[in-house]
Parts: structure tokens; C-alpha cells; sequence
């Protein structure tokens, strides 16, 4: 856990600007429950991280804007008993918001028209439709 947390090939957020803190969890445990510290709190500035680009910076900001206070993205884990299992959930929510937020953008969606038969196949539909609904009609005679 002395290491950083490597979010892509290319990007390894150091340990250093990583804060956790513990607190008491509520569910399961029984008893234990109430003396250990097993809920965990993943912390990361993201506004004021060194180690990375201004374009990616920019990009993850805007994409996490409703989940960031100050800048800084903040992970919660306590749904394991034991304080290593939820830090080790903690990171991996870390690392997988990280990861989707620097991520490119998707390639724009080229327009595409409806083909002849795609268009005939909704005309004989709606002429069918129509057929059926006036077939069902009574007349006022």
C-alpha cells in the first residue's frame, strides 16, 4: 500500500498526495463494529495534483465537477469488515473515477440518412396501421 495509486499505464498518482482517514463503520461486525475503524476515506486533490497535464487536469475537473468539494475527489469504502479490504475497495473506486475522467472523448457520430428500405419498411407500416385503425371504426350509417 506504500506505493502509488496507478490509475492507467501512464499516469501513477503518488502516495504522498493520497489521504486516508478511518472512522467507524456501521454493518456488519458485530460487536466489533463499534471499537475498529474499518470505513475508509480516499482523498485526492485533483485541482492541485502536480502530476498531471493541465489538458487532463481541465478535463477531469469538468467531468467530476458534482462530485468534487475544493477541488479535491473524496471516496468512501465500508462495506467489508476489515479496514485493508476497504482500503483496497477505496482505491479501486479511486482509480476507475480517475481513469474514466481522464479518458479521451469519444470520436463524434458521423450523421447518417435512413436507407430507401428502411424508409419504405415505415411507410407500409404506418399505411398498415392506418388500415387496421379504420378497420375498426363503425360507421355512422
Amino acid at each position: 500500500m506504500d506505493d502509488g495509486l496507478r490509475v492507467n499505464d501512464r499516469w501513477v498518482v503518488p502516495a504522498g498526495e493520497l489521504r486516508e482517514r478511518f472512522s467507524r463503520s456501521s454493518g456488519p461486525g458485530g460487536q466489533g463494529v463499534n471499537t475498529t475503524d474499518s470505513r475508509v476515506e480516499l482523498s485526492f486533490d485533483l485541482a492541485a495534483s502536480p502530476g498531471l497535464s493541465t489538458t487532463l487536469r481541465a478535463r477531469a475537473l469538468e467531468r467530476l465537477a458534482g462530485r468534487l468539494v475544493d477541488g479535491v475527489l473524496t471516496v468512501v469504502a465500508s462495506e467489508h469488515r476489515a479496514q485493508l479490504a476497504n482500503r483496497e475497495a477505496a482505491r479501486e473506486r479511486m482509480a476507475a473515477l480517475l481513469r474514466e475522467a481522464v479518458a479521451p472523448p469519444p470520436p463524434p457520430r458521423r450523421p447518417t440518412r435512413p436507407s430507401r428500405g428502411a424508409k419504405e419498411r415505415r411507410l407500409a407500416d404506418k399505411k398498415r396501421q392506418a388500415q387496421r385503425k379504420r378497420d375498426r371504426r363503425v360507421d355512422g350509417d
